[in-house]
């Protein structure tokens, strides 16, 4: 159904409301499902409807569609069977059981033993957990609080529980806007005409005399001007444009004025339930984490977040979703709260921000007007910028005057741009300066903008329309959007005060800015100087500042009023107002208080000479320190990306690097060297390292650290193009070994030299294993066997292994469903010898998608139930890959070389993209880059554009000489979104895809000299993993592709005519990975516990180890015509 229709169905819902069709209204409400009204929901559920209930909520949703959905039919069904329990009716009871409940046993068997064991009871409120269960009339009540949250959590009531903004009598007003038309479309048109008819048009009949048209005089009627053309309103045609068009999106929220289409790619409009209170919009929505199992409701506490459990056997749906927030372990040795050092850049400090990647790498602006730049591994300042205009021409009049008269120019804001290639800073007087970064010894003039009359309060780098810019504001009440070249995008005009901050951010497609100003007023922008879509006041109504979380999902402001009050608060997504105020400053404060967030967990504050430290879910303070002593009154602070640094500043114009465990670690990784991994490469090569490393034994770099920290790749070295020189590896443990020590090839070659499990009921010679999956959360295994049968593993929580995650140290579980159900593919009149078999899982580890020759089948993973099949073969699918920003579209490789972009909601083939000449055989997404690409048997990529689907580009891959250019080629991005592994058995490629130009090449050589069988990434992109159709399995750094260890067969399998076909990587750990083998055996290799991961990474010397030719990229060891040009 199209949006119109959609929105004439809300029509048609208000003219039912209003004219009394009470049953009419939610019959429409269930059979469109478009609007889910949960105030009738609450009238059901307290009233005890409850076949009422569950008939409403069949429009939306069934029992087994997801998780929440799950809950919600349970919770209902419970507390039906809790009534007949408690009215002492053990026949309907028994019947409830029978008949609503046991579907739910096949989740979680034990649950359901419980519940029927509450039969044998007198009173159920002898169960410990029902003991607080109170009169049936409050215990609906507390069970509606958490079907709430279960609704306003679940997907598929996403955009159905507001029903937009509507004037009254919505539907009459257009009626008679259309008799007006036809009104003044007649050609003697009657003074005071008799319209008694909506089944036709509307004609005037002929006069004796001409008379003048009159416009027809209806209730709630309104003249319109007359149009250059008219559109019917009818099913075949469409409605004409008009100038509120728009959908219900994630920023419907604070949108509360909108009234225009927007220019961004989404437009907005302001949702709310009938009737709305006036400034009662909701705010930018945000997912909610999925519950965890099914359970008792905690009657003491209505508000509790997590539903109980009757018991805390472990649920037997782990394994398809992540854990909750609240279940997450933390504790306070997670903030940094270690003083590590103090480093006095001569000035007081004013703003900090790190590097995104570099996450040692401190950018520091001064009151003085100095940009500083300090590397807090060997604490040394690699530059500094003194403050001076680049060009006084170029600068307004106004400024040149004021610039003459003081010269007292101190930075107010210096910031990063996200890909860490930008400093932005700006200054207290009209101007920002821009710099190109391309490494620590090579910080240029990029741009200076004389950007507003006075002070420039704030600058924040964003994407609008996929495009970096600069926004800045200041004293002028103006924001403005800058691209890099200095040209003006957009101009903000719609504060009355100076305005403070900016928050540019972004939900789903939808680019947006928000602002404070002096005055306490918060607004909204999109980009389309339409002007603010909101008016807002702070906490407090002075300076404030809005932040979100690391994930960007929660929302948070700190400020301080005029009187010296502080509030910090977080914002309530759905409802526009405030969630929760923390609590825990000083009573009255001299200036602003400033803030950060960090680890989507934590928040912190300088107030009262102190650090003070929150939980995100609770208002008090959870901690506070000083530091030693030495803080400003109020300090101000910066996280890194980590969170395990943070910089805070000092009353002695300095500033205090504050450190956890892991942050301490990686601060003392090079303590008696210098920052050689940061250097150039010639650079590098220049120093000479004398005595033992300090790092020796250090531990390696902490996996959170390693999986975020790749931005850039690294320079190219040994007669790589060096244009590339503005990509740079990020620092690692490894990349400070001492240089003195003999390098040498890691290799394993015993099962005792490593960890190795093989998952059980895995091995059957009839059907290898060809692909092969972790689940998203890392706590299983999904591999799909040549016969089209899908096996899936599950790690048990235990004392062995407390975080139940995938680990070669404990067997899994081979786990199926209660119904014994396999999830087998479609594969009737298939060639299982010739079909491609290709498989994707969804992000939430909701669903699994796989096809083996015959048609696409779609599983529950909770349930192995097929959901859907589609795409009939001829022609067959190859290969499968989700959207990474919305499940419901699927790009769909074809055997007959061609894509198709799948939109399983609506059952439809969007677009179908043509550009291979054999078979695709590889799909990779980049959201940062805005492209699909693609690769095929063909030994071809091609680039699409995402938005258009269009081709952009397609280039071939190298092949060696002397080899075929047959076979698969896959493809698979780094972390940064922006290098990409080519996969082909004849090499491994690295490609820059933004320009997609080959960076590095390997060439199977020496001891790994067989044709590549498969490849992957480690989860942080430093390492790849590459297995060989000998067994052989090499473990490669990932940007110089230089083999660091190589495991034998003989680790893993006896035969040697066993090998891997398939590699996966663990999602959270770099050093774990999964082999898929041909006689249909699974195994999970770790490395020992004594080493801690797969060797070292070999030295850049020209390629020359110990007097001999490392295996290496075609960089050292090819003939010229090899090489990259």
């Amino acid at each position: 159904m199209s949006s119109l229709s959609r929105e004439l169905v809300f029509l048609i819902l208000q003219f039912l409301e209003e004219e009394k069709f009470k049953e009419s209204v939610h019959k429409l409400e269930k059979e469109s499902g478009f609007y889910f009204n949960m105030k009738y929901f609450e009238e059901k559920v307290l009233a005890g409807e409850w076949d009422e209930v569950e008939k409403y909520l069949a429009g939306f949703t069934k029992v087994d569609d997801n998780r929440y959905s799950m809950k919600i039919f349970f919770e209902i069904r419970k507390q039906k069977y809790l009534e007949a329990l408690d009215r002492q009716d053990k026949a309907k009871g028994v019947e409830i059981l029978v008949s609503d409940l046991k579907v739910f046993s096949t989740f979680n068997e034990e649950l359901y033993k419980e519940i029927t064991q509450l039969l044998t009871l007198n009173n159920f409120r002898e169960n410990e957990q029902l003991s607080k269960y109170g009169d049936t009339k409050t215990a609906r009540s507390i069970m509606l609080v958490e079907l709430k949250k279960l609704i306003e959590a679940n997907p598929l009531f996403r955009d159905k529980l507001a029903f937009p903004t509507l004037k009254s009598s919505r539907l009459r007003t257009l009626i008679n806007q259309s008799l007006n038309w036809q009104h003044q479309l007649c050609k003697n048109p009657r003074p005071n005409p008799d319209i008694k008819t909506l089944f036709t048009d509307h004609t005037c009949s002929p006069m004796n005399g001409p008379l003048a048209a009159a416009p027809v005089n209806l209730p709630v009627a309104a003249a319109a001007a007359k149009p250059a053309a008219y559109t019917p309103l009818g099913a075949h045609g469409p409605f004409p444009a008009t100038g509120a068009a728009a959908n219900t999106s994630a920023l419907a929220s604070w949108m509360a004025n909108t009234s225009a289409s927007s220019s961004v790619q989404a437009a907005v409009v302001t949702a709310s339930s009938i009737p709305i209170p006036q400034n009662q919009v909701p705010v930018l929505k945000r997912p909610r984490t999925p519950p965890t199992a099914l359970g008792i409701v905690d009657y003491q506490n209505p508000d509790h977040e997590l539903i109980k459990r009757l018991r805390p056997s472990q649920s037997v749906e782990e394994v398809t979703y992540p854990a909750s927030r609240q279940q997450a372990s933390w504790s306070l040795e997670y903030l940094p709260r270690t003083v590590a050092f103090s480093l006095h850049p001569g000035s007081a400090v004013m703003s900090m921000d790190f590097h995104p990647s570099h996450h040692t790498l401190l950018l520091v602006g001064s009151v003085n007007g100095e940009i500083t730049l300090w590397e807090l591994i060997s604490r040394e300042r690699l530059f500094s910028k003194p403050f001076k205009i680049w060009d006084m021409s170029a600068c307004s009049l106004q400024f040149q005057a004021s610039g003459f008269k003081d010269a007292s120019i101190s930075v107010t804001r210096v910031a990063w741009s996200p890909d860490g290639n930008f400093v932005g800073a700006a200054f207290n007087k009209h101007l920002i300066h821009l710099y190109a970064y391309n490494g620590p010894n090579d910080l240029r003039q990029h741009l200076e903008i004389d950007a507003h009359v006075g002070g420039v309060n704030d600058l924040a780098f964003a994407h609008p329309n996929k495009q970096l810019c600069v926004v800045t504001c200041g004293d002028d009440k103006l924001i403005k959007v800058w691209d890099l070249t200095g040209r003006k995008l957009f101009n903000f005009e719609g504060h009355e005060a100076p305005v403070y901050n900016i928050c540019p951010h972004h939900k789903e497609n939808i680019q947006f800015i928000f602002s404070t100003a002096i005055d306490g007023k918060i607004k909204a922008w999109l980009y389309d100087n339409m002007g603010s879509r909101v008016d807002y006041d702070a906490p407090g109504r002075w300076c404030t500042t809005m932040l979100y979380s690391t994930d960007g999902s929660r929302l948070f402001s700190c400020g301080t009023s005029k009187d010296g009050k502080s509030y910090l608060v977080e914002w309530n997504e759905s409802e526009g107002s405030i969630k929760r105020s923390f609590v825990g400053f000083r009573e009255k404060s001299a200036g602003v208080v400033r803030f950060d967030t960090t680890q989507n967990h934590f928040l912190a504050a300088g107030d009262d000479g102190q650090i003070k430290f929150w939980d995100m879910e609770n208002t008090n303070v959870l901690t506070s320190t000083d530091a030693d002593g030495g803080l400003q009154t109020l300090p101000r602070l910066r996280f890194n990306k980590e969170g395990n640094l943070l910089a805070v500043s000092t009353a002695d114009n300095g500033f205090k690097i504050l450190a956890n465990a892991a942050g301490l670690r990686s601060l003392r990784a090079v303590e008696t060297q210098s920052f050689e991994a940061l250097r150039s490469p010639m650079e590098s090569a220049a120093i000479k390292v004398s005595g033992a490393s300090s790092i020796a034994n250090a531990s390696p770099v902490n996996c959170k650290v390693e999986r975020n920290s790749p931005v850039r790749p690294s320079p190219i070295l040994n007669g790589v193009d060096p244009l590339n020189r503005s990509m740079e590896k990020p620092r690692t443990v490894d990349d400070v070994i001492d240089k003195t020590k003999p390098w040498q090839l890691a290799e394993i070659v015993d099962p005792s030299e490593c960890r190795l499990v093989t998952l059980p009921e895995s091995a059957d010679t009839s059907s290898k294993v060809v692909r092969l999956l972790y689940t998203n959360s890392g706590v299983g295994m999904l591999a799909l066997g040549a016969n089209g049968i899908q096996k899936l593993w599950k790690w048990p929580r235990n004392e062995q292994n407390p975080s139940g995650k995938a680990t070669a140290s404990v067997v899994p579980q081979h786990w199926q469903p209660n119904s014994g159900l396999l999830m087998t593919n479609d594969v009737s009149g298939v060639n299982l010898e010739e079909a491609v078999p290709c498989i994707a899982l969804s992000k939430n580890d909701s669903y699994v998608m796989s096809a083996t020759g015959g048609k696409v089948s779609l599983f529950n993973m909770m349930t192995f139930k097929v959901m859907t099949t589609f795409m009939s073969p001829p022609p067959a699918s190859t290969f499968l890959a989700f959207h990474p920003q919305d499940n419901n579209i699927i790009a769909i490789g074809m055997e007959d070389s061609t894509i198709h972009i799948y939109n399983v909601r609506v059952d439809e083939v969007k677009s179908k993209l043509k550009g291979h000449q054999k078979r695709v055989t590889g799909l990779a997404f980049s959201t940062n880059l805005n492209i699909l690409v693609s690769s095929g048997a063909d030994a071809q990529l091609c680039i699409w554009s995402i938005d258009t689907w269009e081709k952009r580009k397609s280039v071939a891959i190298q092949i060696p000489a002397g080899k075929s250019p047959t076979g698969d080629t896959r493809v698979q991005f780094h972390s940064d979104q922006t290098r990409l592994l080519v996969i082909h058995e004849t090499q491994l490629a690295i490609y820059d895809a933004s320009k997609m130009e080959r960076m590095r090449q390997w060439v199977p050589q020496d001891a790994v000299s067989a044709p590549i069988s498969y490849a992957a990434y480690s989860c942080n992109s430093q390492l790849i993993y590459a297995t060989f159709c000998d067994g052989n399995i090499g473990v490669f750094d990932a940007d110089s592709l230089r083999l660091r260890c190589r495991i034998a067969p003989s680790v893993y399998n006896g035969s040697q005519t066993v090998y891997p076909l398939v590699v996966a990587t663990h999602p959270l750990d770099p050093n774990q990975l999964a082999l898929g083998l041909t006689d249909g055996s699974v195994k999970v290799i770790e490395p020992a516990e004594s080493e801690g991961k797969w060797g070292t990474s070999p030295p850049v010397d020209n390629g020359v180890l110990n007097g001999r030719t490392t295996s290496s990229s075609t960089t050292s060891n090819h003939t010229p015509d090899q090489l990259q040009r």
